[in-house]
């Protein structure tokens, strides 16, 4: 017999029972179907589809708050929203106010409203603030103080000094860049110098002695997220002082606009559009604010570049009417080593006898109407109380140190009258010598030198009016004999202790306790900048700031704020007539300054 297979063809099971098991799988096959696919379109339509709703809202409230801030998108995001930048636009130099680097969404409810639905706060974070935090870690000294330096291509300092012979028309600069800028060691012919720590000092050489100093500086660092404040070294009167004299504006201007084309490619630049930085001329002001593109006009442009104006500019004279600038002091012929050196010649100045009431050594200036030179000269030489030292052309004694540094040792007060510009550095050689200025134009001191000298002028000065001299109203002699002696010994105390703040010292080492000049206008730099960025932070930036009056600014005492009619302002006041302005008039005293240089004047 033949055996029945034991398990039937699919053709005889479709043949049996009309095909009723196979029916049965297929419907339960299709219903899984269908409900599998019911779930997809369900998950599909109902949640998923919502999202990119709430995504794109959630984005676009995102590329709202980024453009309010002017923040880049970030790559691959979608800008069809925003303008596309104006090209013009592009090619202004950075902004001048910190932008901010990062954007924090946040989400607070109204009363009553659902948490989704809250407008986004934005919260800026600036890049500054990293190098603001570090004055809060107790630990680390240099806290608050660090300094950033930008290393400059060697044309715009070092390869300057390789050609020495050509800083100056008329005298070779070469023998004061010795000695790290401080010049060839003087002798003690007069016996008025102490042992150590004087110089044949140029008094145009502070770019050299402060970048010197600056290499010194215990707080460098080479992170400049940390720094508070950006030094540029670029010696800034070397480079002008080889072509004031027959040069064209183009060569007069090529270092100066070279070096804000390499200044403003870099990151550092950027945080704050170079408002944390700063730089250093040993020159007035007036060779750098050159107002015309007139080639008969005086010196360069570097003051007046839009992104200059955003740097501070450390010079031996400023501009009373401009705020991107400051003064320090011109350099005398004191550079101690040692804080012994400075207390031994302190207590020196204070034991000297001095014979002589007043002094004044100086040149009369015939060609200028307003100087009051002359009249100082005739009282000087009618008085028997005072000593005389002219130093007109052919005059070597007022070109010997000893011997200016003697007559000023002698004396009680020190006539300090303005010299081709406001300024002279006689001014700090007599006061490192003990001796009281007597001023007659509050520019040539009172508002200059506000980081370094009290802004009480009467502490350590006497101030006479310039017009109390051209009228022949006041006695010089008469007004300074009307003076108490106690007082004029608790000025001449005041000056004294002075000493350290108005002298710098030897850029090799470092003095242990005091702060000299150098010290004092680098802790004025990092005051500024750390404020400026507060300020921007909480939003309180001084919007009304009037720069024509920024003389009045730096006379404020700390928490003042506010500006209002002066004493002086007839002694700054800007002619009116033919649209005068008062830099025109400095300009040719700077012009006229040269004359001094070319007779080895101080």
């Amino acid at each position: 017999m033949r055996r029945r297979p034991v398990l039937p063809s699919h053709h005889d099971d479709m043949e049996k029972g009309g095909g009723k098991p196979a029916s049965s799988r297929l419907c339960f096959l299709a219903t899984l179907c269908a409900m599998f696919w019911v779930l997809i379109f369900y998950f599909h339509f109902a949640v998923v589809s919502n999202e990119p709703e709430a995504s794109a809202a959630q984005a676009g409230r995102v590329r709202i708050a980024r453009a309010r801030l002017q923040l880049p998108e970030p790559d691959g995001a979608a800008r069809r929203d925003l303008p596309l930048a104006s090209p013009a636009r592009a090619l202004e130099p950075p902004p001048p106010v910190a932008r901010p680097e990062e954007v924090v969404v946040e989400e607070k409810p109204a009363a009553g409203a659902r948490e989704e639905d809250a407008p986004p706060k934005v919260v800026a974070s600036y890049p500054f603030e990293r190098a603001l935090k570090t004055a809060e870690n107790k630990s680390d000294p240099c806290g608050g103080r660090y300094i950033y330096v930008h290393e400059l291509p060697p044309r715009f300092n070092e390869d300057m000094l390789r050609d020495c012979e050509k800083l100056s028309v008329w005298t070779n600069m070469c023998r004061f860049m010795s000695n790290d800028g401080l010049g060839p060691p003087l002798s003690d012919e007069e016996g008025v110098f102490s042992s150590t720590g004087w110089y044949g000092t140029n008094q145009f050489s502070v770019d050299v002695i402060f970048g010197n100093r600056m290499k010194q500086y215990e707080c460098l660092t080479k992170d400049s997220s940390i720094a508070a404040a950006v030094f540029v070294p670029f010696y800034a009167g070397f480079d002008i002082a080889r072509y004031l004299w027959g040069y064209n504006i183009s060569t007069r201007d090529a270092a100066s606009l070279d070096l804000v084309d390499w200044l403003m490619k870099k990151p550092e630049w950027n945080v704050m559009g170079g408002r944390d930085h700063f730089l250093v001329a040993g020159r007035i002001t007036w060779d750098f604010r050159r107002l015309t593109e007139e080639e008969s006009d005086w010196g360069s442009k570097l003051l007046f570049l839009p992104a200059a104006k955003n740097m501070s500019m450390l010079v031996v004279e400023s501009s009373p009417w401009n705020s991107n600038d400051f003064g320090i002091p011109y350099p005398t012929y004191f550079h101690p080593a040692k804080d012994v050196d400075v207390f031994l010649w302190q207590d020196r100045m204070r034991s000297l006898e001095r014979p002589w009431l007043f002094s004044f050594a100086g040149a009369p200036r015939p060609g200028d109407p307003m100087s009051i030179r002359g009249q100082l000269i005739d009282q000087c030489r009618s008085s028997s109380v005072c000593k005389l030292l002219e130093c007109d052309l052919g005059e070597s004694k007022c070109h010997s140190p000893s011997t200016i540094m003697k007559m000023f040792q002698s004396s009680l007060f020190c006539l300090q009258p303005q010299g081709d510009s406001y300024t002279r550095r006689s001014a700090f050689d007599s006061m490192l010598a003990g001796c009281i200025p007597v001023f007659f134009h509050p520019g040539s001191a009172y508002v200059q030198y506000t980081r370094h000298l009290p802004k009480n002028y009467t502490r350590y000065s006497v101030f006479i009016p310039e017009d109390d001299i051209r009228t022949r109203n006041v006695s010089i002699e008469e007004r300074l004999k009307g003076i108490h002696p106690d007082v004029v010994k608790n000025m001449r105390e005041e000056v004294i202790n002075l000493i350290p703040r108005v002298i710098y010292a030897d850029p090799r080492s470092k003095l242990e306790t005091l702060k000299d000049a150098f010290d004092v206008s680098i802790e004025a730099i990092i005051n500024k900048v750390t404020k400026l960025r507060r300020d921007i932070i909480t939003g309180q930036e001084d919007k009304d700031f009037i720069e024509e009056n920024s003389w009045k600014y730096s006379l404020l005492e700390d928490g003042q704020w506010t500006i209002g009619p002066h004493e002086w302002d007839p002694f700054f006041s800007k002619p009116k007539e033919k649209g005068g302005d008062p830099s025109s008039s400095s300009a040719e005293a700077a012009k006229n300054s040269w004359k001094s240089e070319q007779r080895g004047q101080n």
